[in-house]
Parts: C-alpha cells; sequence; structure tokens
C-alpha cells in the first residue's frame, strides 16, 4: 500500500504506466473491445468504469504536446448515436486533469483496431458504453 495513490491503480497498472516512455500509447478499452487479441501487453481491470480509470491515470500520466492529438477515440459508425454521451466525460476529465494538450482525435473504427495493436498495452475495463474506447498518447514528466 503506498500514500496518494488511487486504489483502483493495480500493481500491474502501475508497473505499465511506469514502463511506458514519451509517445508511448495506452489504450482503456471497453468492454466490448477484442482486448486479448491487441494487446502487446494487457492488462485487466474488470469491473472498473474507463472514466473512473481514466481520472486516476491523469493525476500521473502525462499527455504528449508534441503531436497534434494526444488523445484518439474510436469514430462511431454510420447508423450509431452520433455523440456518445461518454465522451462529453472524458472532455470533463481531461479539462479537470490539467493536461495542455486535450485535443482528441477521432479514427474510424477499423483504423482503431489497428492503431490499438501498435500501442505499449492495453487495459481491458468492464466499461459498458459503447465508443467508450480511448487512446491516451504519453508525454514528458515536467
Amino acid at each position: 500500500m503506498l500514500k496518494h495513490i488511487p486504489a483502483i491503480l493495480s500493481p500491474e497498472i502501475l508497473k505499465v504506466l511506469m514502463e511506458m516512455g514519451h509517445g508511448d500509447e495506452l489504450v482503456l478499452a471497453d468492454g466490448n473491445f477484442p482486448s486479448a487479441s491487441h494487446a502487446n501487453i494487457l492488462a485487466r481491470a474488470d469491473g472498473l468504469s474507463i472514466p473512473v480509470l481514466l481520472e486516476a491515470i491523469l493525476k500521473f500520466f502525462p499527455l504528449d504536446t508534441y503531436s497534434n492529438e494526444a488523445v484518439t477515440l474510436m469514430k462511431v459508425s454510420p447508423g450509431d448515436d452520433d455523440r456518445p454521451k461518454i465522451w462529453k466525460t472524458y472532455e470533463e476529465i481531461l479539462e479537470q486533469s490539467g493536461a495542455e494538450n486535450k485535443r482528441i482525435k477521432l479514427e474510424e473504427r477499423f483504423s482503431f483496431y489497428e492503431h490499438s495493436k501498435n500501442s505499449y498495452a492495453v487495459i481491458a475495463t468492464g466499461e459498458e458504453s459503447l465508443y467508450a474506447n480511448i487512446i491516451l498518447k504519453k508525454g514528458v514528466v515536467r
């Protein structure tokens, strides 16, 4: 047990965050995402929602300021709701985090899948919201 570390950040997740370097990417995957088949490193956060995990991670995880967008979301497929409610929650968490680069890129579903295969790690959550997957690009600790 450590002081000031949110209890929801398991030793496995903390290890992943500590191993990542500038430019490495982290996928926070919802319950529908094919996490195991798209992960170089897979960490489990079953039962946790992505917003709760995102808020905890952003306390320690600087977002990249050298790229246009440090955050990537999966673009909504034609015929589905235009803007998932969870995206507003993400925007609020990003704003509250104090991150310098809060710009978000939308990526087509299959491009997002390919992108995630090149990420450093995938954290599989129990998030039930659709289009809740999010990729974070790590920046420099200042």
